[in-house]
Formats: structure tokens, C-alpha cells, sequence
């Protein structure tokens, strides 16, 4: 997948411009690139136009104009642009009640290592948080950040018709989906080279 750099972002100006066909391009986007996991659980499956908006959100949000300030943006959020052979997304534990979410981000610490993603019979569990650890021994993060490696068999089937199953193994939260819609699953098998 193409990467996203300076010369793809706009101005500040331009963005304020716009920002409203754009976010409203990008909602509709996302909401084919979304797996809710159970009750609790939903992974944002990122692709280069997802990056670009949480970037120029960022930018706009923060005041940001100069060349350095930008590029520490783009250095931050282009890791989770897809490689071709991978699926990479933000995984959110939703709890609406902070001490519901207190307690059961305790009783799912590692939860993060158990996302899953099967095709056919083959199956990989998620790379967690490469850039950083969010979790410790008492409690999980709500936000993490999964890479799906795929095997080159893997992505043939996909791009053959495969179902695409997703879950979560963890003994404080065992949900699944089998299968993902087609809608999405074929959002998704475009971000395979």
C-alpha cells in the first residue's frame, strides 16, 4: 500500500476547507473497516486514507504548521498504514462506566495477545503494540495497536473468496466472528498487495 507523506496532506487552510466532505468520506470509509468483537470490543482496521485523517485531525487539533512538527506526526501514524501483507488495526475495549472499565481492563491484562484472525484453517494471532508496551501485570490499555501477518496462502485465499473469521481468546473475554461480513472482508483483502 502507498505511503502517506507531506506532499499528501493538506494546509491547515485547505483542511478547514475541506474538513466536513472529507470526515464525512472517511466515516463512511471506516465504517466498512470496523469488527465489532462482542459487546466490549471492535478493531479499526487502518488503511493510508484512515492515517491521513487521524493526521490531519492531529495537525488541525494541535495548531501545527511546521515542517519537523508535521513529519513527527506522519513518523507516528504511517506505521499503521498496511505493508501488503498485513492487516493493521487499532483495538478499543469499550467499557461506558469507569469503574466497569477499571475492573475488567484488570481482569483482561494480556488481552491484547489473544486477537485473532482464520482463514480457512490457518490462523494468526495479532502482533501487539510494537511501537510500545501498554499494558503491565495489573491492567490492560484500552487502545492497542494489532499487526495481522499474513502468510502468502492466507492472502491467496482471501483474494480467492475465503471467508474471514476474527475473534478474541482470552479467558476474561471469548467472542468471535465467523464470519466477518462480506462488505468488510472485502474492504479489507484490498489492503493486500
Amino acid at each position: 500500500m502507498e505511503t502517506l507523506t507531506r506532499a499528501d496532506l493538506m494546509s491547515l487552510e485547505q483542511y478547514a476547507e475541506q474538513r466536513p466532505a472529507f470526515r464525512e468520506r472517511v466515516l463512511t470509509h471506516k465504517r466498512l473497516r470496523t469488527v465489532t468483537i462482542g459487546p466490549n470490543a471492535a478493531l479499526y482496521f487502518e488503511d493510508r486514507l484512515t492515517v491521513q485523517y487521524q493526521v490531519q485531525e492531529m495537525l488541525r487539533i494541535e495548531r501545527i504548521f511546521e515542517a519537523a512538527a508535521i513529519q513527527e506526526e506522519l513518523d507516528a501514524y504511517v506505521p499503521l498504514i498496511p505493508d501488503g501483507d498485513n492487516l493493521k488495526a487499532t483495538f478499543m475495549i469499550e467499557f461506558p462506566e469507569v469503574e466497569e472499565r477499571r475492573q475488567r481492563l484488570a481482569q483482561m491484562v494480556g488481552v491484547e495477545h489473544r486477537v485473532w484472525l482464520r482463514v480457512g484453517e490457518e490462523r494468526v494471532t495479532a502482533i501487539a503494540d510494537e511501537d510500545l508496551e501498554r499494558s503491565d501485570a495489573e491492567k490492560t490499555s484500552a487502545v492497542h495497536f494489532l499487526r495481522f501477518q499474513l502468510s502468502a496462502s492466507m492472502i491467496a485465499a482471501l483474494k480467492a473468496g475465503a471467508d474471514l473469521a476474527i475473534g478474541i481468546d482470552h479467558e476474561a473475554y471469548q467472542f468471535a466472528l465467523d464470519p466477518v461480513g462480506s462488505s468488510v472482508r472485502d474492504a479489507l483483502v484490498a489492503d493486500l498487495a
